[in-house]
């Protein structure tokens, strides 16, 4: 191929762009940048590849590979698109290793005795992700009916934290436990006999879903300022919606079977559970927490148990809740 007049030696464009001649021959040879050769086989260079290798190198600059460049040069993808790639990876790497530092330092900070066996539960997740995962598989797999993604992206939403960018030792303790409590088999089959009976009973899972989060966010002041369970429009809007999804009102003997039906809400595990959900999320004021109030208050005023609060006492346990029926 004849050279053109204008052209650059290999040296020149290294000294114009800043990039070693051994590395501007290693882009020729991935075709990152084009060249003809002289007459004498050397290496020739229009004087566009001075901006085309400038670019390359601000891009390996900010750790982009050859194949997101090579995307780049030829069209395919903006620099914003391969930045925000790239921005989007690293992101997930450093969310590995802030998770790779909590909890080594919760096996650190672990007193001698339960070492090992903190050791032991945290070695079983592999990661914030990986956690989040097995709990979203476990309440996939403890809806006997079938729900639509919306729906079960809604549960979701409500009963499985999202792990945090920076988390503490004692979050990933927290989330370490949650995964471990889903293999209980007591407790997953209470909730497989609760799921079925309810499948049988609950016409429009939407309704019901809406209902318990209007209930719920009736009854979240409530937890915040510590008042025990009790009767009243938290408690009535709960049961109403309940009554509702399985084609009936609310009555006393309603409540009482409605108190049967959420009996599995009422399990040590599932008070564990929502009790792990507030300090794997940092918030207290969870949904499992305002559920737990208004499952405690049914189970009060269909007892008889029904009173004003007491002062000073009777502090609702925030953080911890019932599953959603």
């Amino acid at each position: 191929m004849p050279l053109l007049d204008g052209t650059l030696g290999i040296g020149d464009l290294a000294r114009l762009t800043g990039v070693p001649v051994r590395t501007v021959r290693f882009y020729c040879d991935e075709g990152i940048v084009d060249s003809v050769r002289s007459t004498g086989g050397h290496r020739r260079f229009d004087p566009s590849a001075v901006e085309r290798l400038c670019l390359v190198r601000r891009l390996r600059g900010l750790g982009l590979g050859l194949a997101s460049i090579r995307n780049v040069l030829v069209g395919e993808r903006s620099v914003a698109e391969v930045v925000a790639a790239e921005r989007a990876a690293l992101d997930v790497q450093l969310a590995d290793m802030a998770w790779r530092r909590a909890s080594l330092r919760a096996v650190e900070e672990a007193e001698p005795a339960d070492r090992a066996a903190r050791l032991e539960l945290l070695a079983a997740v592999e990661g914030g992700g990986a956690a989040r995962d097995a709990l979203i598989d476990f309440w996939r797999r403890t809806m006997v009916a079938p729900v639509s993604e919306a729906m079960l992206s809604a549960f979701v939403t409500m009963a499985v934290p999202e792990p945090p960018a920076d988390p503490t030792p004692p979050q990933v303790v927290a989330f370490a436990e949650l995964v471990a409590l889903t293999g209980d088999r007591v407790l997953t089959r209470g909730l497989l006999a609760m799921a079925r009976a309810n499948a049988e009973l609950i016409a429009d899972e939407t309704e019901l879903i809406t209902g318990i989060r209007e209930a719920c966010a009736l009854a979240k002041p409530r937890v915040q300022a510590g008042e025990a369970p009790r009767g009243g429009p938290e408690l009535d809007r709960f049961v109403a919606v309940h009554a509702a999804v399985r084609g009936t009102t609310d009555t006393p003997r309603f409540r009482r079977r409605l108190l049967a039906d959420v009996a599995a809400d009422h399990d040590r595990g599932m008070r564990r559970y929502w009790h792990l959900v507030a300090e794997a999320s940092g918030d207290p004021l969870t949904f499992g927490a305002s559920h737990l109030w208004l499952t405690d208050s049914l189970e009060r005023c269909v007892r008889g148990e029904d009173r004003a609060p007491a002062r000073g006492g009777g502090r609702a346990r925030v953080g911890e809740g019932p599953l959603m029926t």
